[in-house]
């Protein structure tokens, strides 16, 4: 449980931080690249609610979806990453 408890705070951290560089650099960089390090920035534009709601309540939401779409993935290859490093150890 310890193990998968560090992996999703390292995955939070990354996801937050990967966020944060992707989004100054969306519009210069290429599409592809940017789904690469940041998948969560894209997820969350194409799902972010475009409703008559305050900009805080939309930024919110766009935040939320973000970080969460990023830190699933930085989880599933930080786990990906642990399991054959464990596994090339017990060989």
């Amino acid at each position: 449980m310890f193990r998968y408890s560090v992996l999703a705070g390292l995955a939070l951290v990354a996801g937050f931080l990967a966020l944060a560089i992707a989004v100054p650099v969306d519009q210069q960089s290429p599409t592809p690249l940017t789904v690469l390090f940041s998948p969560g920035l894209k997820l969350a534009q194409l799902f972010t609610p475009q409703t008559d709601k305050s900009m805080a309540w939309t930024f919110s939401w766009f935040l939320r979806i973000a970080i969460t779409a990023n830190a699933v993935f930085y989880f599933a290859i930080f786990s990906l990453l642990a399991y054959f490093l464990g596994r090339a150890r017990n060989r």
